[in-house]
């Protein structure tokens, strides 16, 4: 997919001497960590659940679609090397789709929205900003549904979806939805990537 230019930011979150913290869903969590775990200055991705209960935070409950979570990734990272900012264009531009409510692709249902859980005001801040930019530039051919939700609890999904994609890359899934999303990674963003 060729993408029109990408708006600069115009505000970001400042660098820190402390790791920050960015809680992003954008469909099945193994495909999201894929991606992030390849980005220069991401210090550590885990897959797991934002936006519901720890009665319901595990994969079995989540699958009932009768849950509030969505399968999110906590992406911690030195500010100083990508910012907030900078996460946000990966994830609006190889991540997933997000002009798709409640889906991405043939994953459907609230579990696999597009959202972006805000540690504070400040991410919340530049999300919006960046949202507006987006849909503005006519970036994609519909408007984006990406909601902003305040970040109340992240829960760890169970060890078998961490690291999922780095250990199974023959897997059918990842093969078919992992892979082309790293291979778009390095397209557009290759001085991004781990060196």
């Amino acid at each position: 997919m060729k993408l029109k230019a990408l708006p600069e930011l115009s505000i970001d979150v400042p660098p820190t001497v402390a790791a920050q913290v960015a809680v992003l869903a954008g469909g099945c969590f193994w495909c999201v960590e894929a991606v992030y775990q390849q980005v220069r200055g991401v210090l550590n991705v885990i897959s797991g659940y934002a936006g519901g209960t720890v009665e319901t935070a595990n994969y079995r409950a989540v699958c009932t679609q009768c849950t509030d979570h969505a399968e999110a990734v906590r992406i911690t990272f030195d500010s100083t090397l990508i910012s907030f900012g900078r996460l946000l264009q990966i994830f609006f531009t190889v991540v997933h789709d997000p002009t798709e409510f409640h889906r991405q692709g043939n994953d459907i249902g609230k579990q696999y929205r597009s959202a972006i859980f805000y540690n504070d005001d400040g991410q919340r801040a530049v999300a919006a900003e960046y949202i507006r930019k987006l849909d503005a530039a006519c970036i994609f051919s519909r408007p984006i549904v990406t909601t902003l939700e305040p970040l109340e609890k992240f829960y760890p999904a169970e060890v078998y979806h961490q690291n999922y994609a780095a250990l199974n890359p023959r897997q059918p899934y990842i093969a078919c939805i992992a892979q082309p999303k790293l291979e778009k990674l390095r397209a557009i963003f290759p001085e991004r990537l781990r060196g």
